[in-house]
């Protein structure tokens, strides 16, 4: 062989081996890189809660720096999912309340597709049990400060589905409130009950309750105790864990230092007030008390007071 032969056959194979190694396209330049898939944009869940407006000092609105606990609870297709302490889609969310509720951090939907129940109330709590939530009312309700402090508000808002808007749920109350009005009767005038030293208060109540947050029942537990009032545009106030209450001495005004007690029996149920009309008669030094419940049920709850 010779040797001009050799190196055209040499030529020829490296030309196919570049060949070979461009993919035969001739052209040299390298495949373009696929788009990545963008990952679908999730939905924010936004809050709007409201509050019925039965018993709190401020009516049906909150005040800055008010903080509401929240749960969400995805569906298994069209099956509601069951509320527990953990393993929701969100667990016990503190939000703040500012003009607006702020959560701690911001919380999604989990597709746009899936429905889910919404759980709130108030106040948050870092330990709260949502089969047995515990939580006391105040013994000395006297102070303002006090009284908001009784109040237990609870909400459900069920099957949401994925949505730009705020989800609202209102908020309800757990707890009675209970309220006195003391009017003059034999031997007291008005301005005679204006200027006296009065204390109002309910005695063989229970002041701490079990709240199940899933369902909004509520039990009284715990050992009886007494609760001060306090007044409030004329008419001494109080919340009070729902309880049946067997005839007692139910409720004692002090007027000046005088006792003057009803032994009444009576049943408290959540969300409702019921207010105690009771006449001071210093003749007789007694009261006349009257009882009207909120939603009226047609029955007389009065009664005489020595």
């Amino acid at each position: 062989m010779n040797i001009m032969s050799g190196r055209k056959k040499i030529g020829f194979i490296l030309i196919a081996l570049l060949y070979a190694c461009s993919g035969g396209s001739g052209s040299g330049d390298p495949e373009p890189t696929p788009e990545p898939t963008p990952e679908p944009v999730r939905k924010e869940i936004k809050m709007l809660f409201g509050v019925q407006d039965i018993a709190r000092a401020t009516d049906a609105t909150f005040e800055a720096g008010d903080k509401i606990g929240l749960y969400v609870v995805n569906y298994d297709g069209q099956q509601a999912g069951d509320l527990q302490n953990t393993g929701n889609h969100v667990n016990n969310m503190r939000f703040v309340y500012n003009s607006s509720w702020t959560p701690d951090q911001t919380i999604y939907w989990k597709d746009d597709e899936t429905k889910a129940d919404f759980y709130a109330y108030y106040p948050y709590s870092a330990s709260a049990n949502v089969s047995g939530h515990v939580f006391n009312v105040k013994a000395d309700q006297a102070s303002v400060d006090n009284y908001k402090a009784s109040d237990f508000l609870l909400g459900k808002t069920p099957g949401v589905s994925p949505t730009e808007q705020a989800v609202n749920i209102t908020l309800n109350h757990v707890f009675s409130c209970a309220q006195v009005k003391v009017e003059p009767g034999n031997g007291f005038t008005q301005a005679a009950l204006d200027e006296a030293a009065i204390q109002v208060k309910f005695n063989h109540i229970r002041l701490a309750a079990s709240i199940n947050l899933a369902t909004g029942e509520v039990e009284a537990v715990n050992e009886e105790q007494s609760i001060i009032l306090g007044k409030n545009d004329g008419l001494y106030r109080a919340l009070v864990v729902p309880q049946s209450i067997s005839e007692t001495d139910l409720l004692v005004v002090n007027v000046n230092g005088k006792d003057y007690t009803l032994k009444k029996g009576h049943t408290f149920e959540k969300n409702k007030r019921y207010t105690f009309t009771v006449k001071v008669n210093k003749t007789s030094n007694g009261i006349n008390v009257n009882i009207g419940q909120w939603d009226d049920d047609g029955v007389d709850y009065g009664g005489v007071a020595e």
